[in-house]
This record gives structure tokens, sequence and C-alpha cells, in this order.
């Protein structure tokens, strides 16, 4: 995992819960605000290539950033947070 200790906290607890709430394989939405760069943005779609993922984009009103929406099936919380970690490599990205 990361280095962070927050962050392990932080995903620690987001497998528990999700874990205790939803039965796996189980669609998940992912939602993550960027700056409106298209080479982050299609960084951010090529971690969910080959899984038949739906992706959505937005832009904000000024167009200084951009939403990602993605709804995909994933296996179990642990895959979930493994996405997490790839995306969060991305400079900027802000997971929501």
């Amino acid at each position: 995992m990361s280095t962070d200790p927050k962050s392990d906290e932080f995903y620690a607890r987001l497998k528990e819960q999700l874990a205790q709430n939803s039965s796996w394989p189980s669609l998940y939405l992912y939602k993550f605000i960027v700056p409106a760069n298209l080479e982050k943005i299609a960084t951010i779609e090529a971690i969910f290539d080959n899984m038949t993922a739906e992706i959505s984009t937005r832009e904000s009103s000024k167009g200084t950033f951009t939403s990602v929406s993605i709804k995909v099936t994933m296996n179990s919380p642990e895959a979930v947070v493994q996405k997490y970690l790839e995306v969060s490599q991305v400079e900027g990205v802000i997971s929501l």
C-alpha cells in the first residue's frame, strides 16, 4: 500500500466497510476530480481498460477541472482499493 499512515488507515477502513456492506462481485462507482488535462484523463481511463467500465466525464464550469465517473464491476474490496491506489499516482487527482 502507500507509505502515508493516514491513507493506509483510510483504505483499511474502506475495505472493511465494503466487505460488510456489499456482496462481491459488485458494481462500484468511482468518482475522481482531475485538472482538465487530456493526458491525465486518458491515464485514469487506461487504468480501467479491459474491464468493460462505463466512463463519463464532465468539465467544471470554468473548464479548469474534469470529473471522471467510472462504473465497473469489481470482484472484491481489495480490488476496489487497488484501483484507488493506481489512480492516486496521477498527479493532481482527487478521489471522492
